[in-house]
């Protein structure tokens, strides 16, 4: 998993509240398992028409915004069902970091497994970095997750708080398999004692 430290990018305004994972990754991408290639399909039904083009009126289809690392976003995002392809599509698309006021607890458990920040802020937080985003071009925020900060355009500072373990494994880019290669020689040592103690096994 890719390590994060520091995220400088624009940031998306997404003032929707309930934005659930069928909104973010719509089922008829769910056929994977690869986690590459999911980003064309990312908020695909409010980014397309009908007809497959582009949505002008999407906040990912306007210029400033193309190429948007981090989303500013309503209440209970990633709301609905479990699947691990809404966090996929967001990187696939290169967002790293989320911002709400609250997100459903399987939605953002997933995001820190992958790689993914999600920060939750006050309201009155939240309204001044939508505020931010509004910039076009202009609307680049820095997430220093060490320091556990966001820095806006015009020097505003907002801070927030994460579990301590989990800041750890963002920072080192530890998923559970990474974490568990941590153990690899105890692992090995107790398959070792555990295969002469019971050499019929």
């Amino acid at each position: 998993m890719e390590k994060f430290d520091t995220l400088t990018g624009v940031a998306a305004p997404l003032e929707i509240m309930n934005v659930d994972t069928d909104m973010i990754i719509p089922k008829q991408y769910l056929k994977t398992i690869a986690r590459t290639g999911l980003g064309k399909g990312l908020f695909s039904e409010m980014r397309y028409r009908e007809d497959g083009s582009e949505n002008p009126d999407f906040v990912l289809n306007k210029a400033a915004y193309r190429n948007a690392k981090i989303l500013i976003a309503g209440d209970n995002f990633g709301c609905g069902s479990s699947r691990e392809h809404a966090p996929w599509a967001l990187l696939d698309f290169g967002v790293r970091c989320v911002i709400s006021t609250s997100f459903a607890d399987i939605f953002y458990n997933n995001c820190f497994k992958n790689g993914i920040l999600p920060i939750k802020v006050s309201q009155a937080d939240l309204e001044k970095l939508m505020d931010d985003a509004e910039r076009g071009a202009n609307a680049v925020l820095t997430v220093d997750l060490q320091k556990q900060e966001i820095r806006g355009p015009d020097g505003g500072v907002v801070a927030f708080d994460i579990d301590p373990f989990r800041k750890h494994c963002l920072l080192e880019g530890l998923d559970e398999i990474g974490l568990t290669l941590q153990k690899v020689g105890k692992i090995s040592e107790y398959e070792r004692h555990a295969g002469a103690a019971r050499p019929w096994a």
